[in-house]
């Protein structure tokens, strides 16, 4: 075995984000740079000589070549075994899945969420840990810490790997398993979900359903259930063979990017159903005929619903939302009796409520939702979901939610992005808007009188670990809201999010528009953080 040392110097951007760290592929293609990060992965965990590890990406481009140095790299440093996709796809929620099923050590998982692909487009790499989650703080800190002292990493001299060949094969010591992509994941999918009834919704002529994989990762494991397994008509999925730069498009189900669907749903004789998820498959978009489903609101659904699931038959221990995600679950929660959670933007921080058994169900505005089946949110366990309580209670995606309303009240919710913004002027409109938290308590703008204000910051109630600055807060009397973060998820200048909402109990007052039910508090978050000034753009990138 031909174990070569090279001597290396470190990049000093390789900070971990939310989830891993991500960049244009062009940063990634320098020499040493994904080696570096790599190695201080190694470097600061132990005890991983002779176990198993998982690895697999979305498919995006550069993903098959940075798979061949990780396994190379896992050879050299006394990896036991690594079962990686065929193909070197996995999408992110089957990663996890694998992790947990075969007890390995963790996991990498090569991916830019929803962020574009191609040679000109992004790249990123995260680890997870072995309950299946991306890594905790305390360690993506320590990688860090050893991207900044690294001056040598180690990898086999070896020929590439047939990774498109199920079964076993050597690189020097360790064991390389390519495995079935989706296998593992329809199992899971099937043990919680009413397959048979689905598939009688699915067949029955009475129902139609669109579901967009947008060229990403989803594709092979949308083909495999929806159209094999519950036998869905040929073409239900579209757009489902991954491509390396997602077919030149954005893999990022929102109104804006998943425009294909939305058309078809909005258009003429449209199907009852549609769903979209991301470039890694963690992601979903739920629409009804002619009717879009917030994140949101479809995390209180599945809340409100989860017993007709017979997965979720025994109700559920507890829910979580991030801190920006409409508080739409509390009053779900607070009905059934149960704990509901806030916490930072990060899936991460779901881990230890769900490990801990606190929560069952938890979300995030971002097209996010997931269960303590896996430790990552899941866009087409999501989909299931929708599908399994709608085969139960027939009714049209919009009486549910409708109904849902009537019962909880609804709370007016949108998000706008402000993208590749200057960094600069991005940190300054924060920084001017950490200055005026302590005087706006009592400030009133026109109907609204501020409550509260403040800097969110998370106290783990499993681990007591506390995690600050995490998104400015703005409350007012009345239940409505603004919060401005930055996001960690771009590559390139900053993204901007402005989130807003507006509880409303009256159910004759169901029927606006977001924007328009949202308009004074829209004028509000520009007021207090002169936000077309600081940025120099008029108005979002994109609006969800």
């Amino acid at each position: 075995m031909n174990i070569k040392t090279v001597a290396t110097t470190p990049f000093l951007d390789q900070k971990p984000g939310t989830s891993g760290v991500r960049k244009l592929v062009s940063a990634f293609k320098q020499p040493h740079y994904l080696e570096n990060f790599i190695q201080s992965i190694f470097n600061s965990i132990e005890d991983y000589q002779g176990q198993t590890m998982i690895l697999g990406g979305d498919g995006r481009y550069y993903n098959r070549q940075a798979i061949q140095t990780i396994l190379k790299m896992a050879a050299a440093n006394g990896v036991g075994r690594v079962k990686v996709g065929r193909g070197g796809i996995l999408s992110t929620p089957a990663t996890s899945c694998v992790i947990r099923k075969y007890n390995a050590f963790g996991g990498i998982v090569l991916s830019a969420s929803h962020n574009p692909g191609g040679p000109d487009g992004d790249f990123g790499v995260k680890y997870n840990t072995s309950n299946g989650g991306p890594a905790p703080e305390k360690v993506t800190a320590a990688i860090f810490e050893k991207t900044k002292v690294i001056d040598k990493y180690k990898i086999l001299e070896a020929p590439d790997v047939n990774l498109d060949t199920l079964g076993e094969s050597k690189l020097g010591d360790m064991v390389v398993e390519v495995i079935d992509s989706v296998q593992d994941y329809e199992k899971l999918m099937e043990s919680l979900f009413d397959f048979d009834r689905i598939r009688e919704m699915l067949t029955s002529g009475k129902f139609r359903m669109c579901v967009d994989s947008m060229h990403a990762v989803t594709g092979p494991y949308a083909h495999a259930l929806f159209e094999q397994r519950l036998g869905a008509p040929a073409g239900t999925v579209k757009n489902g063979t991954p491509l390396e730069d997602f077919g030149g498009g954005h893999p990022d189900p929102n109104l804006v990017y998943a425009h294909d669907l939305v058309e078809i749903l909005f258009g003429e004789n449209p199907p009852d159903f549609g769903a979209a998820s991301d470039g890694d498959g963690d992601r979903n978009m739920i629409l009804g005929r002619k009717f879009f489903v917030t994140p949101s609101d479809s995390l209180a659904v599945l809340a409100a619903n989860a017993t007709l699931v017979p997965g979720y038959k025994d109700g559920i221990a507890g829910v979580a939302r991030s801190m920006p995600t409409s508080q739409a679950v509390d009053r779900v929660a607070a009905s059934l009796g149960i704990d509901c959670y806030e916490t930072p933007t990060g899936w991460k921080f779901f881990g230890n409520l769900l490990d801990a058994g606190k929560i069952t169900l938890c979300g995030e505005e971002s097209f996010g939702t997931g269960s303590n089946h896996i430790r990552e949110k899941d866009g087409l366990w999501a989909v299931l979901f929708w599908l399994n309580i709608l085969a139960v209670k027939q009714q049209p995606v919009e009486q549910l939610m409708r109904e849902h309303w009537q019962k909880y009240g609804r709370n007016y919710y949108s998000r706008h992005d402000y993208e590749a913004v200057d960094s600069d002027r991005a940190n300054q409109l924060i920084t001017k808007l950490r200055e005026q938290i302590p005087n706006l308590k009592g400030k009133k703008f026109g109907d609204r009188e501020v409550e509260y204000s403040d800097d969110f910051s998370y106290t783990d109630p499993v681990d007591g670990s506390v995690s600050k600055n995490q998104g400015i807060r703005i409350g007012f009397t009345d239940g409505s809201r603004i919060v401005y973060r930055l996001s960690g998820t771009g590559t390139q200048g900053a993204t901007l999010r402005i989130y807003l909402e507006s509880y409303e109990p009256d159910p004759s007052k169901h029927d606006l528009d977001p924007q328009q039910s949202l308009a004074d508090l829209i004028a509000i978050a520009d007021e207090v953080a002169q936000v077309r000034a600081l940025t120099g753009m008029e108005k979002p990138t994109v609006i969800t």
